[in-house]
């Protein structure tokens, strides 16, 4: 019968903001004089706010209360909220657009997944406040991508079951976190040389709608 829904990660599958991440990072960990680069940057993808702090700091020299780290990663947030700014409609990834107006033709319902307390704040940037059928997000749950519940939420949003739903992903954690709840994983990006999607493609502009949704 074939997948009923499509559940998106938004930052790297519908818009790409982690330029946006690792400035704020970066400012934080030069702000700290803590060794940050490029390469350390990619282990914070699909991981919640503190949680990459908490890798940021393994180059630390120096141990940090509870609070500081606290003020540090709403300090690095405040940096990227402020970045956000820059963003427009013209920052919607390639295929994007007409993906999601082939699965509004089909009768697909969609929704976006992601463990971003910003989402709103994006998805109104971009335009696409009201592009999707749901939206679950880091405000609708306490456990960060590969724990599923994210994408758990957003099928109950959509009013579907987990096995009916396919996810699109970038991030490995996000992979695993589609697999947990039971749903089929199509990689996209980074995470389309991982081994645990269903299927994958460089990025939604060269993705087969129609595999994706025989998944």
């Amino acid at each position: 019968m074939g997948s009923k829904a499509m559940i998106f990660d938004l930052d790297g599958v519908i818009v790409s903001t982690d330029e946006y991440h690792y400035l704020a990072w970066k400012e934080i960990a030069d702000r700290e004089n803590i060794y940050f680069d490029r390469k350390i940057n990619e282990q914070l993808r699909g991981v919640s706010r503190m949680e990459s702090l908490e890798i940021l700091l393994r180059k630390a020299e120096k141990a940090y209360t509870d609070e500081e780290k606290l003020a540090m990663a709403t300090d690095k947030n405040g940096i990227y909220r402020d970045l956000l700014n820059r963003l427009t409609p013209a920052d919607i990834l390639p295929g994007v657009n007409d993906l999601l107006a082939e699965l509004k033709r089909r009768g697909i319902r969609t929704a976006i997944g992601s463990s971003s307390k910003n989402t709103p704040v994006i998805l109104e940037k971009i335009g696409m406040k009201d592009a999707f059928d749901a939206v679950a997000d880091g405000n609708d749950i306490k456990n960060s991508k590969p724990d599923p519940e994210v994408f758990l939420v957003a099928a109950k949003k959509l009013g579907e079951l987990p096995e009916n739903c396919v996810v699109v992903e970038d991030a490995y954690a996000g992979i695993e976190a589609a697999k947990r709840a039971g749903m089929k994983a199509v990689g996209v990006g980074f995470a389309s040389t991982c081994p645990q999607a269903d299927y994958t493609a460089e990025n939604l502009a060269k993705a087969d709608i129609g595999k994706m949704l025989s998944l």
